[in-house]
């Protein structure tokens, strides 16, 4: 697979999501970019939306990890399933009768200007740290593949990338994303059934024959239940749920996708049905990673070191041109199905919760600067993320969001299950100290607990966060007598 072969697939890959962008982003405005003018067919959503579950991260890591970790990561998906329906029957009704733009919205009405503020930062940090994460994976394939052998440098790839990403989501926004993601899902799964083809045509195996292999090899092992294991069920499955929530349910860039369909009801049809269809989709990422075990070790191939390159180097060097080239549309997909979500969302709620916004308030060139502004933001923290690395990025990208959107879970929970009344003022503090003190906890839980914590460090972090707001409160019959008596 040569470099011209390369950039002419990404060209054509490109030239299909410029197509769409230029029919979608016609007569687009405000209400388009931010909410898709709120008539987007959930049916579409859904589908769509399994690209932006999956990302390039799930897409490389996933695979990869099987070998280590076997099929465990099953029961992450048991618990992101749960976290998908808590989105759709708790989170989804309190956003769509607040009739808000971001759902940043209700942190104002629940505590108060400071709280909307913070929330919104919160988010922000989140997201572009996670998706500078996301397309890392992208930028690097197209290193090996195309930028290395023209002598180009890394910060180019990762600059053309951004930059084709800004140039079809600048003008349609969530409108053009939500098109753009059919695409992208459907490449996304051709890459991952076309791999497990390759592996069995080559080796004449069949899928169960396949499957057996694993056994053999002790790779496919789902559930996991010492309490000593990283990979035990009940701590994978509550991180899922959290996550979940944390980077779905709070997360403006996925949640401004739901937002667009017409009704509630509408909504949660959409999140339901993808709930169940991820179940699916993570069995066929597991099978492929743990047939990736089978085709090496028939073949005597040795593996990379690194999890993260089995996927691409097997893919691209050993399954054939059909099968690399699927891989290859399939990671572009991947990466951008989630890069383009993260640009929208971000200059989303920059505009509205920062620089208050309207859906009639459209003032279009300081919308497409702030835009061009988030894709020079990432750009610089994926150079940073290349500089220091050294985890799965998968490990490294759920416990980086952990510590970051802990506290906007902790907000979230105590503003919807308890009527207690919190300072405004005292808010950012929280969100600030609660991560902190998590970080704290996390280095020093082996000496002092003799007790390593894995993905629940989230559950700490959003746990500190509530415990903070729990004490700064107090209950609204409390106010009313002081108010009363003074």
């Amino acid at each position: 697979m040569t470099a011209t072969y390369v950039s002419v697939v990404i060209a054509a890959y490109f030239g299909l999501l410029f197509l769409i962008a230029k029919i979608s982003s016609r007569k687009a405005d405000a209400s388009t970019f931010f909410l898709a003018n709120r008539n987007a067919p959930w049916p579409l959503v859904a589908y769509g939306m399994i690209g932006v579950a999956i990302s390039g991260i799930t897409f490389i890591s996933v695979p990869g990890q099987v070998g280590d970790t076997q099929f465990s990561y099953f029961q992450f998906v048991v618990g992101i399933v749960i976290g998908l329906l808590v989105v759709a029957l708790v989170l989804l009704p309190i956003f769509y009768r607040a009739k808000t733009i971001t759902i940043y919205g209700f942190l104002r009405e629940r505590f108060g200007p400071k709280s909307h503020k913070t929330g919104a930062l919160s988010f922000m940090v989140a997201q572009t740290a996670t998706a500078a994460f996301k397309l890392y994976l992208m930028a690097h394939v197209l290193q090996l593949l195309i930028f290395d052998e023209l002598g180009l440098p890394f910060a180019l790839t990762v600059l053309v990338t951004l930059l084709l990403i800004w140039l079809y989501t600048y003008r349609g926004g969530i409108q053009t994303v939500i098109l753009t993601d059919t695409l992208q899902t459907t490449f996304l799964l051709l890459a991952v059934i076309v791999s497990i083809w390759s592996i069995g045509n080559q080796l004449d195996f069949s899928v169960g024959e396949l499957y057996e292999a694993m056994q053999e090899q002790q790779v496919s092992q789902a559930f996991f239940w010492s309490w000593d294991s990283q990979q035990n069920f009940f701590r994978l499955m509550l991180t899922g749920i959290l996550l979940t929530v944390m980077t779905n349910g709070l997360d403006q860039s996925v949640m401004q996708k739901h937002l667009t369909c017409p009704n509630l009801r509408s909504s949660q049809k959409n999140i339901i049905s993808l709930a169940i269809i991820l179940i699916g989709v993570n069995i066929l990422f597991l099978f492929l990673g743990g047939a990736l075990q089978v085709y090496s070790d028939v073949q005597g191939l040795a593996l990379p070191e690194q999890t993260d390159s089995i996927y691409p180097v097997l893919a691209i060097e050993h399954l054939g041109l059909i099968s690399g080239t699927a891989f290859l549309l399939g990671i572009a997909a991947a990466a951008y199905s989630s890069a383009d979500s993260s640009l929208t969302g971000l200059t989303t709620s920059f505009c509205v919760d920062i620089l208050n916004f309207g859906v009639d308030d459209d003032r279009p060139q300081l919308r497409k600067l702030v835009h061009l502004g988030f894709t020079l933001l990432i750009f610089l923290i994926i150079l940073l993320f290349e500089a220091i690395n050294n985890d799965s990025v998968l490990y490294a990208f759920i416990r980086t969001s952990g510590f970051i959107y802990g506290p906007l879970v902790g907000l979230f929970a105590f503003g919807i299950f308890s009527q207690r009344k919190v300072p405004d003022r005292w808010v950012p503090w929280v969100v600030i100290l609660a991560p902190l003190l998590s970080v704290l906890i996390d280095l020093t839980s082996e000496s002092w607990l003799n007790y390593t914590f894995g993905y629940d460090i989230l559950l700490v972090n959003s746990f500190i966060a509530v415990l903070g707001l729990y004490l700064l409160s107090f209950s609204k019959q409390k106010k009313t007598d002081h108010t009363l008596t003074t």
